[in-house]
C-alpha cells in the first residue's frame, strides 16, 4: 500500500509535472497582493475534475503549498503580505530589505518555509490520528481561551507605548464587529448600507494598512524618499544563514513549527494567527527582544516556519475527520469528494494507496517550492531596482484588482482606500498597526466562541475554569497581561501620568 502510493506519484511524469505547475502558479498567486492560495485552488478546481484522482489532488496540493509560501516574497520586498499568513514576516523581513539584506531575508524565509512544511507532513503521516483526537476535545470554551490568550499578545507587540497599542487593538476589534453578528445574524454598525452586511474582509484591511498606506506616505514624502534611495547589497552564499545561526535558531524553529502545527489542527483559526503567535513567542523568549521589528532573523524564521507548518496541520482534521481547517482545505475537501474520496477515520483502510500518494505529493511539492523560490531569489530582489515612480503604480493596480476580486465589488476597493488612510493616520500619530490587525483577526473568533460557550453553560463562566485546556490558556492570558502591565509601569508614559 505504501510503496504503491509512492510509486503512483514518482513514476508518473504527468503527476510530477502537475505538482510542479501547481507550485509555480501557487507562488505567483501567493506573491501578488490581493490574490491567495484559495483563489488559485478555486480557479483550478474545475480543471481537476477530468483528471485521475491522484493527479487532480496533487495539482491542488501544489497550488496550496506554493500559495502559502509565496506570500513571503511581497512581504519582504514590498512590505505587503502576499497572503494573511505572511503578516508577521513583514515585521522583520521588510526592515532587512531596507538595509540591503532582501536576498538574505528571502533565503532564510524560503529555507524555514520548507522546514516548517516538511515537519508538518511528517506529523501528518505518523501521528495524525492522535492529533485529530486531541483536536476533538476542543469545544467553544477552549477556542475562546485560545483567542483570549492570543489577544493579550497585543501588549507585547505595541512598541514603546502600551496605550497606543491597546487603542490600536480596540480599533481593530471595532471594525471586526461591523456586519452580521455570529449565531443570530443581528446587524451591527451597517448604517443601513447592505454592502456592510458581510463586514470587511481581512484581505482588504491588509492591502489598505500595508500597501495603500505606504503608497500615500511615499506620495507625501516624495523628495525625502528619493534622496534616501534603496540599498542593493543582496549577494549572499547559500540561504543566507550560517551553521552557527542555524543552531542558535533551532529552538525557535521547533517551537514555531509546533505552534503552526497545533493551530493548523484546530479548525477556523488559520496561518495568520499561528504566525503572529509564533512571532510573539520568539520575541518574548529572545535575549534581545528590542531587535524585533528592526530586521531580526528570529522574526522571519518564526513566522515562516509556523505558517507553513499549518499546511500539514490543517490537513489532519480534513483527512481524518472530514473537517476543513481553513478555506483552502475546504476547497480541497470539495476536490476529494468530487473524486469519490470520503475523508474520515476509515480513509486509510478504504483509500490507502491514495493517501500515501497524497503524502508523497506533499513532500515533492515542498521540494519543488524550495528549489523554485531559491533559484528565483536574484530575480525577486530585482524588484528593488525598479524606480518607485514605476513600481508603486503597478502595486496600486494589483492591489485594486485583488481588492475587487475578493467579492467582485467596488465597495471593497473603497474599503481598501479607507484602511490606507487609517494606516497613514496611525503612522502620523505613531500608533502601531500590528495590534489593529491582531484585534481584527481574533475578535470574531473570541466573540463567536464566547457566545457558544455561554449558551452551552447557561451563561455560566465556571466551565472556563474547570476544563483543563481552557484554564491553562486563560491563566496564560492573565499572566501575559500582568507582565505587560508590569513592563508598562516602568515606561515613561506611565510615570508622566
Amino acid at each position: 500500500m505504501i510503496i504503491e502510493g509512492i510509486l503512483a506519484v514518482i513514476t508518473s511524469p504527468v503527476c510530477l509535472i502537475l505538482v510542479f505547475l501547481g507550485v509555480v502558479v501557487g507562488i505567483v498567486f501567493g506573491s501578488i497582493p490581493g490574490l491567495s492560495a484559495t483563489m488559485a485552488l478555486v480557479l483550478f478546481l474545475p480543471m481537476s475534475f477530468g483528471m485521475d484522482p491522484i493527479n487532480g489532488i496533487s495539482l491542488l496540493i501544489g497550488l496550496y503549498i506554493g500559495g502559502i509560501s509565496g506570500g513571503l516574497i511581497s512581504a519582504i520586498l514590498l512590505k505587503i503580505p502576499g497572503t494573511p499568513s505572511s503578516i508577521a514576516t513583514v515585521f522583520d523581513g521588510g526592515p532587512m530589505a531596507d538595509r540591503g539584506e532582501a536576498g538574505r531575508a528571502l533565503g532564510i524565509g524560503i529555507l524555514y518555509s520548507f522546514i516548517g512544511g516538511i515537519i508538518s507532513v511528517i506529523a501528518l503521516i505518523f501521528i495524525s490520528p492522535y492529533l485529530a483526537n486531541i483536536a476533538l476535545k476542543f469545544t467553544p470554551f477552549e477556542y475562546f481561551a485560545i483567542a483570549f490568550f492570543s489577544l493579550t499578545i497585543i501588549a507585547s507587540l505595541s512598541g514603546d507605548s502600551l496605550i497606543n497599542g491597546v487603542l490600536s487593538g480596540l480599533s481593530g476589534m471595532a471594525f471586526a464587529f461591523v456586519g452580521m453578528a455570529p449565531l443570530d445574524s443581528y446587524t451591527r454598525f451597517t448604517f443601513g448600507n447592505y454592502q456592510l452586511l458581510s463586514g470587511f474582509d481581512i484581505v482588504i484591511i491588509l492591502l489598505g494598512i500595508f500597501a495603500v498606506k505606504d503608497i500615500l506616505e511615499v506620495g507625501f514624502n516624495r523628495k525625502k524618499i528619493k534622496a534616501e534611495g534603496i540599498k542593493k547589497t543582496y549577494k549572499m552564499k547559500g540561504f543566507g544563514i550560517s551553521l552557527e545561526e542555524f543552531k542558535e535558531q533551532f529552538g525557535n524553529m521547533i517551537r514555531s513549527a509546533l505552534i503552526g502545527l497545533g493551530i493548523g489542527i484546530l479548525p477556523g483559526i488559520g496561518g495568520s494567527t499561528s504566525s503572529i503567535l509564533a512571532y510573539s513567542a520568539a520575541k518574548n523568549t529572545s535575549k534581545y527582544p528590542e531587535k524585533f521589528g528592526t530586521g531580526a532573523i528570529d522574526g522571519v524564521i518564526a513566522s515562516e516556519t509556523s505558517n507553513n507548518a499549518t499546511t500539514g496541520g490543517a490537513l489532519i482534521p480534513l483527512l481524518t475527520m472530514g473537517i476543513p481547517g481553513n478555506t483552502v482545505t475546504a476547497v480541497l475537501l470539495g476536490g476529494l469528494m468530487i473524486h469519490g474520496i470520503s475523508p474520515g477515520p476509515l480513509i486509510f483502510e478504504k483509500n490507502g494507496v491514495f493517501m500515501y500518494a497524497i503524502f508523497t505529493s506533499l513532500i515533492i511539492a515542498n521540494i519543488y517550492m524550495i528549489i523554485v523560490e531559491f533559484l528565483g531569489i536574484n530575480w525577486f530582489v530585482k524588484l528593488l531596482d525598479i524606480p518607485k515612480t514605476i513600481l508603486l503604480p503597478i502595486v496600486m493596480v494589483t492591489c485594486t484588482v485583488g481588492a475587487f476580486a475578493v467579492n467582485n465589488r467596488m465597495f471593497d476597493v473603497w474599503g481598501m482606500l479607507l484602511f490606507g488612510l487609517i494606516g497613514l493616520l496611525f503612522k502620523i500619530l505613531d500608533i502601531p498597526t500590528t495590534p489593529f490587525i491582531i484585534g481584527f483577526i481574533l475578535s470574531p473568533m473570541a466573540e463567536e466562541n464566547l457566545r457558544r460557550a455561554l449558551l452551552m453553560s447557561n451563561n455560566s463562566i465556571i466551565p472556563f475554569f474547570t476544563r483543563p485546556i481552557s484554564l491553562v490558556f486563560i491563566v496564560l492570558g492573565f499572566f501575559s497581561i500582568a507582565i505587560s502591565i508590569r513592563r508598562a509601569l516602568k515606561n515613561k508614559e506611565f510615570k508622566e501620568l
